[in-house]
């Protein structure tokens, strides 16, 4: 990726359209929120995946984030809490906790910043 500056932030063209990222919401996405975006939605992606493979109907997953950052260190993120709705007819709860710790190991964005983020899942069904 190539990232051109631009008066208030970066820019880069790429296969999708353009992604603009400054640390002013009015001019982009804030990193910090690429950063929860790309673990949330990776994490989401591969539970929905291994929720299919084990036959489970999901209708719907609502991906519900909360972050916690420390100001003292550069303001970095220590936490994501991620909390999954899920909808669909007959799932069974030990399965869905079972492919979220799955899914937690099999993804990339997750496994990247593994012992410097504390990534917390939690979940509920909703009909």
């Amino acid at each position: 990726m190539i990232f051109n500056m631009k008066e208030v932030g970066f820019y880069s063209d790429v296969e999708y359209g353009k992604l603009n990222v400054a640390g002013d919401e009015k001019h982009g996405f804030r990193p910090y929120q690429l950063m929860v975006s790309s673990i949330a939605v990776c994490s989401g992606g591969t539970l929905r995946k291994i929720l299919e493979k084990k036959r489970m109907h999901v209708e719907d997953i609502t991906i519900k984030t909360e972050v916690e950052r420390n100001e003292n260190e550069a303001n970095r993120i220590e936490k994501i809490f991620i909390h999954y709705l899920i909808k669909g007819n007959e799932l069974a709860e030990h399965k869905i906790q079972q492919s979220i710790e799955i899914a937690h190991k099999n993804c990339p964005m997750a496994q990247s910043v593994k012992g410097s983020i504390e990534i917390i899942e939690t979940f509920e069904i909703v009909n």
